[in-house]
């Protein structure tokens, strides 16, 4: 029998987590398990429930959103954390994403959209529900190694790479990744629906995903911490014909993901 998705829902906003509330708890495969008017009291009631999901707004009394993240970014078994809020701002939805935000929305979009994207992160397993992403995380273990979240190791790697959070283009670059090891083709399309659907996502223009990507890239190449790439395994990477482009570094990083997964479904 499939377990039902227990849902938080923390924003101040009244009438807002009233129709949140409402529209969500009309869907029988999803239960609203608690409605939290600040941080303080996201962070009590996650403790007693232990929601699927945290729908998360950023401006909050007493402990902000981005609070709420930092606190909950060592728990162990982290719910889905999606952020909905009314700032739209890149350098606020970095920040939510670096601490650890599954994802971004910003309000105002059809809530239809929220409900959609929450039951994306589940799918059906014979004991009830699983997180997408700890099923992608069984897709790369081998020989009884430690599961490890796809997000996490990416984020490795491109820290490694010299590529860190703060970095402007970090949390688009990673982003760009995770869509291409999911659907090879965007690489045919990065400027006519990957760069799109992820300027989608962070409330921003293409062009400024395009160049903050680029940005990323440029500084760890001036570092040459690009070369750290060849002390993880699974890369073999040769930079004699000089930077590479965005796609090219999107497909490289990408490439090592769908090889693994493809070993693993053999």
């Amino acid at each position: 029998m499939k377990k039902l998705i227990k849902i938080l829902i923390a924003d101040d906003n009244a009438d807002m987590s009233a129709l949140l509330n409402e529209f969500l708890s009309n869907d029988p495969e999803l239960l609203v398990v608690g409605v939290a008017k600040n941080g303080i009291e996201t962070l009590e009631i996650m403790q007693q429930k232990k929601p699927d999901v945290l729908l998360l707004d950023i401006i909050m009394p007493e402990l902000d959103g981005l609070g709420v993240l930092e606190s909950l970014k060592n728990m162990e078994d982290r719910p889905v954390i999606i952020v909905y809020s009314a700032i739209s701002h890149d350098k606020v939805t970095n920040t939510a994403i670096t601490l650890g935000a599954d994802y971004y929305m910003v309000k105002g979009i059809d809530l239809k959209q929220i409900k959609k994207r929450i039951k994306s992160y589940f799918h059906e397993s014979q004991d009830g529900i699983m997180k997408s992403q700890d099923m992608k995380s069984a897709d790369f273990q081998e020989d009884g190694m430690e599961k490890k979240d796809l997000a996490t190791e990416l984020s490795s790697i491109l820290q490694e790479a010299g590529i860190l959070p703060h970095i402007k283009g970090y949390s688009y670059l990673r982003e760009a990744i995770i869509e291409v090891i999911d659907n090879v083709e965007l690489l045919s399309a990065v400027t006519k629906e990957l760069y799109p659907n992820i300027a989608a996502k962070f409330n921003t223009t293409s062009s400024r995903v395009e160049r903050a990507i680029r940005h990323s890239i440029e500084v760890s190449w001036n570092k040459g911490q690009l070369e750290n790439l060849n002390k993880i395994q699974g890369f073999t990477v040769n930079f004699e014909k000089g930077k590479p482009t965005n796609s090219e570094f999107i497909a490289l990083i990408s490439d090592k993901f769908r090889l693994e997964k493809g070993q693993a479904e053999e």
